[in-house]
């Protein structure tokens, strides 16, 4: 799948899941699609959790950056949010990625008003100490979403917008910065002598759809012209057959929407995002 799409111009490739850290070979899947040459950019998603006994291994075989999800700093409130796993294990990824030369570092960050908003503040001021790029991103009400246990699932009472994310930091000196390498939908800032950024995606406030040139290949070979769409073009059978999946590629390409409707039908979506690699 790669190869073909790589000859039809893709040179950016991005592992995500569930975690990709938790399939087997996946040093091995890295390696064959750096050997690629037209392919210049790997990124992986991860929650970090395994991050720091594969790092080395990871950026030898041709990984250039992660991207970490962590919702918290907070240890006790991480084991809330993600059940498994230690606040510890991720800050000991973080550090095995600088340290094999992964760059940039991108902490995501979902803000939801009344569980992790307090904290916009202590995670903005990662910036000021690494020269990582803290990505800020609007909640987004996928259906089957699961928040922490006892916390309201209404969209109403958990979604904040990003005008109001950067109206609680204004006051730090938000600097825009121009985008580099990998930034997608991320509007970039910088504070005063800050080594690493802020960034806020707003997928919700403020659609990105206009710049959006992703494909979505989901773990069970289809390909998804929107992430927020049940469109999907089947590649599998196509693939184990041996036929052609360029004209399949193309379809996708073609069939890419103006725009989602997320904010308009959350719940018409079939699948969850880590059903399809969100």
């Amino acid at each position: 799948m790669v190869k073909t799409a790589a000859g039809l111009g893709i040179n950016s490739i991005r592992l995500t899941g569930g975690d990709p850290l938790v399939r087997k070979g996946i040093t091995r899947l890295v390696r064959h699609i750096a050997d690629i040459p037209q392919i210049t950019d790997i990124s992986l998603t991860t929650n970090g959790i395994l991050l720091k006994s594969m790092a080395k291994e990871l950026a030898d075989s041709g990984l250039h950056r992660v991207n970490i999800s962590l919702d918290t700093l907070d240890a006790e409130k991480y084991g809330r949010i993600n059940r498994c796993g230690s606040l510890n294990q991720v800050w000991e990824g973080i550090e095995a990625a600088e340290k094999a030369g992964m760059k940039p570092i991108k902490i995501n960050t979902v803000v939801l008003r009344g569980i992790n908003d307090d904290e916009l503040l202590d995670l903005a001021a990662l910036s000021l100490e690494h020269a990582w790029q803290i990505r800020f991103i609007e909640y987004m009400p996928v259906i089957k979403h699961q928040l922490p246990e006892g916390a309201a699932m209404s969209m109403e009472k958990v979604f904040i917008p990003v005008q109001e994310m950067m109206a609680r930091l204004n006051h730090l000196g938000l600097e825009p910065v121009n985008s580099g390498v990998g930034n997608g939908p991320a509007r970039e800032y910088r504070l005063n002598n800050a080594p690493g950024t802020i960034g806020f995606i707003s997928p919700i406030g403020e659609h990105f759809c206009q710049s959006c040139n992703r494909l979505r290949l989901t773990a069970d070979g289809n390909l998804r012209p929107c992430l927020l769409s049940d469109l999907e073009i089947p590649l599998r059978q196509a693939l184990r057959s041996g036929g052609e999946i360029q004209p399949l590629i193309e379809q996708a390409v073609s069939l890419k929407p103006p725009c989602h409707h997320l904010d308009a039908t959350p719940s018409s979506y079939a699948r969850t995002m880590r059903e399809i690699g969100g």
